[in-house]
């Protein structure tokens, strides 16, 4: 690859989500908008070659785009006037559009790049739907890309990607930032999404990685993107606190073959200190707001407790039990039963944490989950119970489909070799 190829692609990597926000404001269509943004990306690779690179590039694509998305009105329009009288009056409609093209495209601001987040994240959209999109249109991955992190065939997301801007054009989607209480539900609905990637890249759901770091990249610069956009929103604040902290901790969580390491095992010299106090201005900022009792606010006090602890044995494990019963009281759900029941096992004993566990092992969410086998073979084997906990982790081994954790696992069943059973 030349090094102007190399320099487009980092341009076009910085300035699409705002090229593509300030079209579809104007389009009022995020397919066409893209559409017209790639346009003008490979005018760039055609041209810049050849005329070298502009002084101001991002500049340079605007312009470009803009030029394409008024030619793309101007025959809409004519379209619709087809059958009427096309001359002069014409002409004066299109030097006016032009000069309200120019006016819009110049006037790039961050709410654009808001309405094109909360356009992707519609709740219209199935949940893969709206992740695919806003790694697309507003993170700017490439559908290889993202089909590569989410290991499906390229086909198989470009698909996805073109039915979710083909349902947000028949459902009429309004390009538009919520307003009152549906903000309220939108936002909900976007800092999901955001987390959901972020989850993706921290353990994947499955290939033979512990973790793809492109997508936990990918989530903090939208996280980081939704607290300067949303400097109001608390738990934008708090979801980027969780995951700053959570992110702190990857160079530890992964051993010199890629192997996975767990929170206990891990070298904390090893995580990024900084990312750590950026994690913790971003939680206080979230509290100082009034949103130290929301679902992420709570998460990120719990990651700021293991952050604190200098040895894993040092975790305040007793102060983590009273944030998840606080957790349990604002988002009740399994999984945060789940995560529960490991910090009483902790904090109290492995037989307080089967119980906790066994209290919630029925519901259907966690039916085939593999993490509850996990925490069961653990607190089992603590307990002396090695029969018993060999078989919860061989049924974990068997339901998760990330080849790192199947080697994690694999190697717990060997330590159990060496454990004596209790009489």
């Amino acid at each position: 690859m030349s090094d102007v190829s190399r320099t487009t692609e980092t341009v076009w990597k910085i300035e699409s989500t705002r090229l593509i926000a300030a079209i579809a404001r104007v389009t009022r269509d995020i397919g066409v908008a893209e559409e017209l943004a790639q346009d003008a990306l490979v005018t760039a690779l055609e041209r810049w070659p050849e005329e070298g690179i502009p002084e101001n590039p991002g500049a340079w694509l605007m312009t470009a785009a803009k030029r394409r998305a008024i030619d793309w009105l101007r025959r809409g329009r004519m379209l619709v006037q087809q059958h009427g009288e096309i001359g002069r009056e014409l002409q004066r409609q299109q030097q006016r559009l032009g000069a309200a093209m120019d006016q819009a495209l110049d006037q790039v601001i961050d709410d654009d790049v808001l309405r094109l987040i909360f356009t992707a994240c519609h709740p219209v959209l199935a949940m893969e739907a709206r992740v695919a999109l806003t790694l697309r249109v507003v993170g700017g991955l490439t559908t290889a890309e993202i089909a590569r992190a989410f290991r499906v065939p390229e086909k198989t997301m470009g698909q996805r990607i073109f039915r979710a801007k083909k349902t947000l054009s028949e459902a009429h989607v309004g390009f538009e930032t919520p307003r009152g209480e549906e903000l309220g539900r939108r936002v909900r609905s976007v800092l999901s999404v955001v987390y959901l990637i972020f989850n993706e890249g921290y353990t994947a759901t499955a290939g033979e990685e512990w973790m793809r770091a492109a997508l936990c990249d990918e989530a903090l610069r939208l996280g980081r993107m939704l607290v300067q956009l949303l400097p109001g929103e608390s738990e934008a604040h708090a979801l980027l606190a969780l995951m700053e902290m959570h992110g702190a901790r990857t160079a530890a969580r992964r051993g010199r073959n890629g192997e996975a390491v767990l929170l206990a095992d891990q070298n904390r010299a090893l995580w990024d200190q900084a990312q750590v106090q950026r994690g913790v201005a971003a939680l206080e900022e979230s509290q100082r707001l009034g949103g130290g009792a929301e679902p992420y606010a709570l998460q990120a006090a719990i990651a700021a407790c293991h952050m604190r602890a200098l040895r894993a044995e040092e975790t305040d494990w007793e102060g983590i039990v009273v944030l998840y019963d606080a957790l349990m009281r604002t988002t009740p759900s399994p999984i945060v039963a789940l995560n529960r029941a490991v910090a009483v096992g902790m904090a109290q004993g492995p037989a307080d944490g089967l119980e906790a566990l066994d209290a919630i092992a029925a519901d259907s969410v966690l039916a085939g989950y593999h993490l509850l086998h996990c925490v069961r073979g653990d607190l089992l084997m603590k307990l002396g119970n090695i029969s018993a906990a060999r078989a919860e982790i061989e049924r974990a081994i068997a339901l998760t489909q990330n080849q790192r954790e199947q080697e994690l696992l694999a190697e717990k069943l060997k330590q159990m070799d060496g454990v004596a059973p209790s009489p």
